[in-house]
């Protein structure tokens, strides 16, 4: 009913920057929430951040100041802008929303996840 399409990934040096799109397809009649969350190998998947359609953000305090997520309702596809980019920031990230589908179900959907390493 829904497909995301995660883009943007790979590997940037300490420093960098990256930018991960998420575009949704489907059935949609409006976004909700969109948002993204990362797993770093042996640990929890965390929220990163998070946009309502409000336009009210949660970060993650450890990318605040450096990491931006935004959206185009357009294209209904979300934005994480990733600056001055630390090995610690390596992880799989994955891109999450809420949908209203056409049929009036809510949904929640998971991207498949790509992948950001921050190496020199």
């Amino acid at each position: 009913q829904v497909q995301l399409v995660e883009s943007g990934g790979g590997l940037v040096q300490p420093g960098g920057s990256l930018r991960l799109s998420c575009a949704a397809s489907g059935s949609i009649f409006s976004i909700y929430v969109m948002g993204w969350y990362r797993q770093a190998p042996g640990k929890q998947r965390d929220l990163v951040a998070r946009l309502t359609d409000d336009g009210s953000t949660n970060y993650a305090d450890s990318v605040k100041g450096r990491f931006t997520i935004s959206r185009d309702n357009a294209k209904n596809t979300v934005y994480l802008q990733m600056n001055s980019l630390k090995p610690d920031d390596t992880a799989v990230y994955y891109c999450n929303i809420n949908v209203l589908l056409r049929t009036g179900q809510y949904l929640e959907v998971w991207g498949q996840g790509i992948l950001v390493t921050v190496s020199s």
